[in-house]
C-alpha cells in the first residue's frame, strides 16, 4: 500500500480504508505509520504494528503468511511512497504469492513518477535503477549501463552521497548529458533542479544537500556512426581487392553497419 512521500495529504481515500480494516499493520518503521494513522483518524485499538525492514524481512515475511494463512487482513506499508520500489516488500509479495495468497495493491505516491513527471525529459520510455551500489565492480557496471542506456533513467540518492554520485556520472557519461535533480518532492521545501551534469556538480557544490534526492537522467544517443573517411578507406581495400563496386558497397555496408545507400553514394563520388 503506498503512504504519502511528504505531503499527507496525497494519502488515498482507498489507502485509509485498508488501513481501518487491517488487522496487522506492517511498515519499515512504526513510529512512522503510528503518525499516519494519528493523520488518518484512525484508532490502533486492535490492530498489530509489525517492523519490516531490511535486517529482519526474510523472517518477516514468514510471520506475513503465517498472519494472512490465519485470516488476518495485512496491510504492508512503507515509510514513504510504494512498498517494494527501493524499499522492503518484494520479499513479502514473493512469499504471499509462493503460498499461495492474495495479494493487491492499493497504488498511490511514488518518488520516481513523481520527479519523471517534472523533470522536463522523454518518459514516455524509461527505466528505474533505484540506489546504484555503494562501490566496487557493481558500481562501475551499473554506472557503465545507465551511461549506454538510451533511455531516462531515474536514479534515487541520499544527500551524503549525491554530490559524489553525479561525480561518477559525468565520468560516466561525459558532463552534457542533462538530467533533473528533485528534492524533497511534494514537501514544503520542494526543489528541482534541472541542466546538464557538470552544472549540477556545481549547484550541488553550492550549498549542503538536504533531503531525499531522485536524479532523472537524459538517456544516451544514438551511436555515432563510421565518419566518411572511414568509409571510404574500407571501399578502397575492397576495390583494390578486385571486387566490383556492387559487392564492395555490400561488403562494407555490413562490415560498418551503415546503410547501403551511403556507401554507394561515396563510391559515387569516388569515380567522378
Amino acid at each position: 500500500m503506498a503512504t504519502p512521500i511528504g505531503n499527507l495529504a496525497d494519502l488515498s481515500p482507498r489507502a485509509v480504508e485498508a488501513l481501518a480494516v487491517a488487522d496487522v499493520i506492517c511498515s519499515e518503521d512504526t513510529r512512522v505509520v503510528r503518525k499516519l494513522l494519528s493523520y488518518a483518524g484512525v484508532s490502533l485499538s486492535g490492530k498489530q504494528l509489525i517492523a519490516v525492514h531490511g535486517h529482519n524481512e526474510a523472517a518477516a515475511a514468514e510471520r506475513v503468511v503465517a498472519l494472512v494463512s490465519g485470516g488476518a487482513t495485512v496491510a504492508l506499508t512503507t515509510d514513504a511512497g510504494t512498498p517494494a520500489v527501493s524499499d522492503p516488500g518484494a520479499r513479502v509479495v514473493r512469499a504471499m504469492l509462493d503460498a499461495g495468497l492474495p495479494v493487491e495493491s492499493v497504488p498511490g505516491p511514488s518518488a520516481a513518477l513523481a520527479a519523471l513527471v517534472v523533470s522536463g525529459l522523454p518518459f514516455d520510455r524509461f527505466c528505474f535503477e533505484g540506489f546504484l551500489p555503494r562501490r566496487g565492480r557493481d558500481r562501475a557496471a551499473r554506472l557503465a549501463a545507465v551511461a549506454a542506456e538510451p533511455r531516462t533513467t531515474v536514479i534515487f540518492e541520499s544527500p551524503r552521497r549525491v554530490a559524489l554520485t553525479v561525480d561518477d556520472l559525468i565520468e560516466a557519461c561525459g558532463g552534457e548529458r542533462p538530467v533533473a535533480i528533485a528534492r524533497e518532492l511534494t514537501k514544503r521545501n520542494e526543489e528541482v533542479w534541472r541542466g546538464a551534469l557538470d552544472q549540477a556538480a556545481a549547484w550541488l557544490a553550492s550549498g549542503e544537500p538536504r533531503g531525499e534526492f531522485v536524479l532523472v537522467l537524459g538517456g544516451a544517443g544514438p551511436p555515432e556512426g563510421p565518419a566518411a573517411g572511414d568509409i571510404e578507406r574500407s571501399l578502397a581495400a575492397h576495390l583494390a581487392a578486385g571486387e566490383d563496386r556492387k559487392a564492395a558497397v555490400a561488403a562494407v555496408a555490413t562490415e560498418l553497419g551503415v546503410p547501403k545507400r551511403v556507401v554507394y553514394d561515396l563510391s559515387i563520388g569516388r569515380s567522378t
